[in-house]
């Protein structure tokens, strides 16, 4: 009974959908070998965990988080103090708190020098604990556009080309284009369209013929517009979304990272905090997206768009392992309990193109969260991680409440 573990009697949230039960879920070699009731597993006599009243489900995949970011009240200016050791450390430091946060894979969306790759490779190969990672490198912006101080800076369709390839060269397993302006470089607003049409396409095609799945941080209706009609994989954050965005998103497949949580901590946060303020530039660009940015995910959800979890992680006190109140405020914006659960653990690995993964069926990763309750009827024992019972990576324990 070598590298086997029983989880026992427990509702299982598949992935897709809550399956009749209880059943017990038997873990070998690192994958889900089999689903049955409890009765089928009578003679097993290896380790197990009771889990009556308990929730099993996938780990949590969050498609969207900066490992190198520090989720201070202003991480760029962090991260501009930091030399490249610190910041390895920080990236590792981050990826193992959003492990234990019960996210289980995570895409960075956007580096420091490709630091982040070599905590990647460690993470991945085994070396030390953390979620699987898939990092984009260096985010691809034109000159003076969100994230122009730390991205790589391409104007011109033959530059955008060459961008992409170095990105490939040095190891991506994604490309982000930056089609819009941010919220939290200077200057920039997130209405205007940075890349032309062109650009974008050119970036969008060169990725893909490397087999490269591609996001694009893309707010203002023109530059989403831009990248959808370049054939992006993904529009991060979603912001001003148009009947005409959401028709062409729903023809082409296009995935949405809605981000709330990026906005919400931003806005949340009491005056007094300690440690660095949120520049009020930042602020004031929070106050304007906000109701936009609710309303255009209600509407894309409501036509039945495609969306993947996503948090933004490492933005101003949007803090790495905490990474599961996505869904509280995805649950808020109108989305369904289930249709979250989905959205964060298999829409998240189809959009990730990360096999085997994103559900609980044999012959799959055996990467679980397990939480108190029934998440179905009450998000919070998912939203919040005091809620969460264990988390298995690669069929091994990484966290466990069950003694403390």
């Amino acid at each position: 009974m070598a590298n086997t573990l029983l989880l026992r009697d427990a509702r299982i949230f598949n992935g897709k959908k809550m399956l009749d039960g209880p059943l017990s879920v038997l873990v070998e070699d690192q994958k889900i070998s089999r689903i049955d009731t409890d009765e089928a597993f009578a003679g097993y006599r290896g380790a197990q965990f009771d889990m009556r009243g308990k929730t099993i489900m996938p780990g949590l995949i969050d498609c969207h988080v900066h490992l190198c970011y520090t989720a201070s009240g202003d991480p760029s200016g962090d991260g501009k103090k930091m030399g490249p050791a610190q910041l390895t450390l920080t990236a590792l430091k981050n990826a193992q708190a959003t492990l234990k946060g019960g996210v289980t894979s995570l895409r960075d969306c956007g580096g420091r020098d490709y630091l982040e790759f070599s905590v990647r490779d460690a993470i991945n190969a085994g070396e030390f604990e953390g979620p699987t990672i898939f990092a984009s490198g260096k985010i691809i912006c034109m000159t003076g556009g969100h994230g122009h101080s730390h991205g790589r800076i391409a104007d011109g369709v033959e530059e955008v080309r060459k961008a992409v390839r170095e990105q490939i060269h040095a190891g991506c397993d994604l490309v982000k284009i930056m089609a819009t302006g941010g919220v939290m470089t200077p200057g920039v607003n997130p209405e205007d369209a940075h890349y032309s049409a062109e650009e974008m396409a050119s970036g969008v095609h060169e990725a893909h013929r490397f087999h490269r799945r591609t996001a694009s941080h893309a707010q203002g209706t023109e530059g989403i517009l831009n990248a959808v009609n370049a054939g992006i994989d993904s529009i991060e954050h979603g912001i001003f979304l148009t009947e005409e965005c959401i028709d062409k998103m729903l023809s082409a497949g296009t995935y949405v990272v809605p981000t709330l949580a990026a906005l919400h901590n931003i806005m949340a946060v009491p005056k007094d905090t300690d440690g660095p303020k949120v520049p009020d530039f930042i602020l004031e660009k929070c106050r304007r997206v906000a109701k936009a940015h609710s309303s255009s995910i209600k509407a894309f959800y409501a036509v039945g768009g495609k969306l993947a979890m996503g948090t933004d992680a490492g933005t101003p006190h949007n803090k790495h392992g905490s990474n599961a109140q996505e869904l509280r405020f995805m649950c808020a914006n109108g989305i369904s309990n289930l249709d979250a659960l989905r959205i964060s653990t298999y829409n998240g690995a189809d959009l990730m193109g990360l096999p085997k993964h994103g559900l609980i069926e044999p012959g799959y990763a055996a990467d679980i969260l397990i939480v108190n309750g029934n998440p179905a009827e009450d998000i919070e024992m998912v939203a919040n991680t005091d809620n969460h019972n264990m988390v298995i990576k690669a069929g091994r324990i990484v966290h466990s409440a069950i003694n403390r």
